[in-house]
């Protein structure tokens, strides 16, 4: 009875299923490196890199 259980869907939500990394961390430029603190609710790739205007990935995902 109590025992809960989590649909899982590809691509889907929780625990990185749809991408999300939750606060703190950096987005960094695939380019060169350059590193800035991530902002809450702001998606890395939707910034340019303010040394080389290349689009910013998130930290987590240069070390999968």
């Amino acid at each position: 009875m109590g025992e809960r259980h989590e649909k899982s869907t590809p691509g889907g939500n929780g625990q990185n299923g749809g991408g999300a990394q939750g606060p703190g961390g950096f987005c960094v430029c695939f380019k060169c490196g350059h590193k800035v603190p991530h902002q809450k609710d702001v998606k890395c790739t939707t910034l340019k890199c303010p040394i080389c205007g290349h689009t910013m990935i998130r930290e987590e995902l240069l070390k999968s």
